[in-house]
This record gives C-alpha cells, sequence and structure tokens, in this order.
C-alpha cells in the first residue's frame, strides 16, 4: 500500500511535472467540475501555463510568494498550478480571517500578488484590506469580477492570453507553499513545504487509502488547509480523478451532490459525517456510491465509525494524524483496522517517517505510557519562513519535530493523541489558539486582561470561552464584545462565551492558570 508505480515516471518530483504529466495521461477526462464549468486535465495545464505567463510578466521571479484567499473554486487550482509553474510560492489565506489576519500573513510573507474574491458570502475581501498597510503587495486579482479597476485586476484576461515569457525551472527542493499556522505563540508561522514533500506524501496517501481514476472527489475541506489542497485537489490530480470543488458547508447541498454526482470520495472533519447523519434526505437520496472517507482532527465516537460503515456505506473509513509542519501527515490507520482502532486512534507512522513519544527529559517512554510526541523523517519542514528561532524550538539538532502534542503509542506502533498541542482545542475541526484569540481580543480598548480556554460543545466539539479583566472605568457588556470579536477575527475563534472577571488565577511567575479556569467549567 502507498506506493505508485505510474508517478514513478515523472522526472522531477514537482506540481508543474505532475500537472504535464497528468494531462498527457489524462487529456481530455474532466479533472474539476464546479457549477459553471467542466475543466480538462488538459485544460488545466493549457489555463495554468497561460496564468503563469501572465504573473511572470507582472513580475514574479522564482521564489516570490503569491497569495490566494478564497473559498473552494476552479479558479483557485488554477492560480495555486500557475504560481508553482512561475517558480512562486503559494500561500493560501483562510477565507473566515478578517483583513487585519490576512495582512498579517501578507506581510509576514512578503507576497507580491493577491488572488481573492469580491463575492463570497456577501463579503468583498479586497474591501476588508482597504485600510490595512501592505508594503510588498504590488497586484490584486479578483477570480469573481471581469471589470478593471486601477487596485484590482481581472483574472478573466489573464486565463486565455498567454505572454510569451521566459519559465523558469522547478525544483524539488523548491519552495512550493508557505501555510501558516497559530501555533501556541499566537502569532501564526509560516510553514515551508516542498515540491518534492507535497508529491512524496500525497502519492503515498492517495494511494495507501485506494483514491483510483474512477472516483469522483467532493472536496469539501478548505483549499486554504493541507486537507482541502494537498489531500483535496492535488491529491485527485494524482490519481486522475475528478473533483467537485464544494465552497459552502451545507449537509443537505452536500447529500445533493452526492446523489446527483455519484460522488465516491468524501474526506472531512467528523462534524461533516454528523450533519449528513442527521439530515433527512439520507433517507430519499441515493448515497450509496460513498466509497472513501477520511477523518481526524477531533477525538471521534466509535459509534460514528460505525455508523459511516453501516448507515452511510463507506467502504473504507480511516482517521490520520499529521501536522502542517509535517506536510500533513504523520501517521494512519489501515482500511482494515476495527472500529475501535479507528476511532481511538489515529494509526501508525506513513513509510519513511519515525514517530516517538518522550518525557519532559527528551527520554523515550515506554510502551502504552503518554509522552510528548517528536516526528523525523522526508515529511518535516525545513522551518518556518523568515523564523529561525521558532524554527529552531520547534525542529531539534537531530531532525525531530517537537510536536507539543501528548500522545501514547502501543506495541504495534498506532499512536493515540491525548492532549493537543498544550491549550489547542478544535472548533468544527479547525484548530484554535488561545493565544491567538487572547492576542486580538488585547486590542479591545476596554481589557486589560484576558484568557481564552476552549470548552465542550455538542455540535462543534468544542468552542471558546474568554474570560476578561476590563480597564478601570471601562464599560462592556458580552453581547458588544462578541460583535467586536465577530468583525477581527474569524468565526471559529470568535468567544461563544464571555465571563467578566475580577482578576485572572496566575502563579508566583504570574502565569496565568488556566487549569484553574478549566476546572470551574
Amino acid at each position: 500500500m502507498g506506493e505508485d508505480t505510474e508517478l514513478k515516471s515523472l522526472t522531477k518530483l514537482t506540481i508543474p511535472n505532475l500537472i504535464k504529466h497528468q494531462a498527457k495521461n489524462y487529456s481530455s477526462k474532466p479533472a474539476l467540475i464546479s457549477d459553471v464549468e467542466t475543466l480538462s486535465f488538459l485544460d488545466l495545464d493549457r489555463i495554468s501555463t497561460n496564468i503563469a505567463s501572465n504573473i511572470i510578466n507582472l513580475g514574479i521571479l522564482p521564489g516570490d510568494r503569491v497569495a490566494i484567499w478564497a473559498p473552494n473554486m476552479n479558479e483557485w487550482v488554477l492560480a495555486g498550478i500557475a504560481i508553482h509553474k512561475a517558480g512562486g510560492v503559494l500561500v493560501p489565506i483562510n477565507t473566515r480571517m478578517k483583513g487585519k489576519e490576512a495582512a498579517y500573513i501578507l506581510n509576514n510573507a512578503e507576497a507580491k500578488i493577491l488572488f481573492s474574491v469580491k463575492t463570497f458570502l456577501g463579503t468583498d475581501y479586497f474591501k476588508l484590506l482597504e485600510n490595512e498597510d501592505l508594503p510588498h503587495l504590488q497586484h490584486q486579482i479578483s477570480f469573481d469580477e471581469s471589470s478593471i479597476s486601477d487596485e484590482v485586476q481581472s483574472f478573466e484576461g489573464l486565463r486565455e492570453h498567454a505572454i510569451d515569457v521566459k519559465f523558469p525551472g522547478v525544483n524539488e527542493s523548491d519552495m512550493a507553499d508557505i501555510i501558516f499556522t497559530s501555533g501556541t505563540t499566537g502569532k501564526p508561522k509560516g510553514v515551508i513545504s516542498t515540491h518534492m514533500q507535497n508529491i512524496k506524501v500525497f502519492d503515498y496517501w492517495s494511494s495507501y487509502i485506494g483514491l483510483n481514476e474512477n472516483d469522483q472527489y467532493l472536496i469539501v475541506n478548505p483549499f486554504f488547509h493541507t486537507f482541502g489542497y494537498k489531500a483535496g485537489w492535488l491529491a485527485s490530480i494524482m490519481r486522475g480523478a475528478t473533483a467537485y470543488p464544494c465552497p459552502v458547508f451545507d449537509a443537505d447541498r452536500i447529500i445533493e451532490t452526492i446523489n446527483k454526482k455519484k460522488i465516491s470520495m468524501l474526506p472531512g472533519p467528523p462534524t461533516l459525517y454528523q450533519s449528513i447523519l442527521t439530515s433527512e434526505l439520507i433517507e430519499t437520496m441515493d448515497i450509496s456510491s460513498l466509497r472513501l472517507g477520511v477523518t481526524g482532527a477531533a477525538s471521534i465516537p466509535v459509534q460514528l465509525i460505525k455508523d459511516m460503515k453501516e448507515k452511510l456505506g463507506f467502504d473504507t473509513v480511516i482517521t490520520a494524524y499529521g501536522l502542517t509542519e509535517s506536510t500533513g501527515v504523520v501517521t494512519m490507520c489501515t482500511p482494515d483496522d476495527d472500529y475501535e482502532t479507528i476511532a481511538t486512534t489515529s494509526g501508525c507512522a506513513i513509510a519513511g517517517v519515525e514517530v516517538k513519544c518522550v518525557n519532559q527529559d527528551g527520554q523515550d517512554v515506554p510502551v502504552g505510557k503518554p509522552g510528548e510526541i517528536f516526528v523525523r523523517g522526508y515529511n518535516i519542514t525545513q522551518g518556518y519562513f523568515n523564523n529561525t528561532e521558532a524554527t529552531q524550538e520547534a525542529i531539534d539538532a537531530d531532525g525531530w519535530l517537537h510536536t507539543g502534542d501528548i500522545g501514547i503509542l502501543d506495541a504495534n506502533g498506532y499512536i493515540k493523541i491525548t492532549d493537543r498541542s498544550k491549550d489547542m482545542f478544535i472548533v468544527g475541526g479547525f484548530n484554535a489558539y488561545p493565544a491567538e484569540i487572547e492576542n486580538i481580543l488585547s486590542d479591545h480598548p476596554a481589557i486589560s486582561q484576558v484568557a481564552v480556554i476552549g470548552i465542550e460543545d455538542e455540535r462543534m466539539g468544542e468552542v471558546a470561552k474568554a474570560f476578561v479583566v476590563l480597564k478601570p472605568d471601562q464599560d462592556l457588556n458580552s453581547d458588544s464584545l462578541l460583535q467586536w470579536s465577530k468583525e477581527n477575527m474569524a468565526n471559529y475563534k470568535v468567544p461563544r462565551f464571555v465571563e467578566f472577571v475580577q482578576d485572572l488565577p496566575t502563579n508566583a511567575a504570574g502565569k496565568i492558570m488556566k487549569y484553574l479556569l478549566k476546572e470551574s467549567e
């Protein structure tokens, strides 16, 4: 498993080389299908080359960063491939972010070009950046606006007209993308992945789970995330499958699409499958085409795995564990594992990757005992972009990535995650980091101190709760703070509960003792 003979014929493990290879293999076969257009493998290659020539003409040089801030759509994939063909580095931005958050990523990555949208769920993303200082950004290109203004150019013109330019050579060791992860320090850090890492990890991943050219792949996971980008459209192209980008999570619409398009591949967080299971439509719609399910990102009830197989009809359901710093994958269950193993563990290390659990002294812990998970292998990032200090903290001299996650390895090498990245909690499949939310809340003029924890929520798994200390003579209520939060941070980060307190519990060193806040819940 996890071995593919077809891609061995690639002369170089790069994304541009993969696209060219698959255009030759699958030519007019549909690669991407949206509500408005179908793109073949040949179309992907031709149109992305046109776009690449245009952004080279705009001044993109090898290694320059280009950002995409948009929902799942065909244009996202075309622009992503074009960035790679131009020798650029793709920087995806979370569509749930507000202008301030996106501006931080654009500036940290020193992005020269931004591809985005003007009309997604009533939001003009370019407008969110109007008041932000963006010294590196030279061009803004709209996927969904045909008219051209002084500030924003149209994507349409780039698609169909090539410019005669010299294309750079792209090598396996070149940076392919920088995906920002918040981590526990509060400020997002840009994780670097190379072309070789992306191709090698997701060649293994996609062939291991059994994805093939006959599959119809509905990509609900967002393209700004490794799961939607690399395990999504990139893996689909690798296997010659047909992908359907899904821009908005809507359980009933997803069920209708499964029925209409005979979807066979549907990965996602547990909330995706739980939403489908509770929809009345599964009684009347035919979803028997479902074949492959891959989940993770949260603790999973055994009953859910059982229901996915027995009620939703999946042949294969697996769970996996990974981090952005590990190119998305560290361990995977096998399709043959029993329900209990799939639900309660995240499988064992993929080929070529080592996993161990260590104590606070850095010593390996015995089998069955909890310890911090260390990972080493070809999949580990070379580091954080322009952040040597954070890189040295995360990856030791022997090449081990210190994940910050606590886990237990059993005698068969299967890992059970018992605690995620210190204080991190997971809201509907999205990682939420208290330090980052606290940093944003601290910008509120009425707030003196704030501490954020994750608390259990029946629908989302966990949600944020904020404990707030106000400045003297300041007045603030929960509703106004929640409204302010919605305007200043991604929705999944917004605290669902606010408690105003006189002070926060601290230790002798002045560090807030969050375990006391959690105990009070």
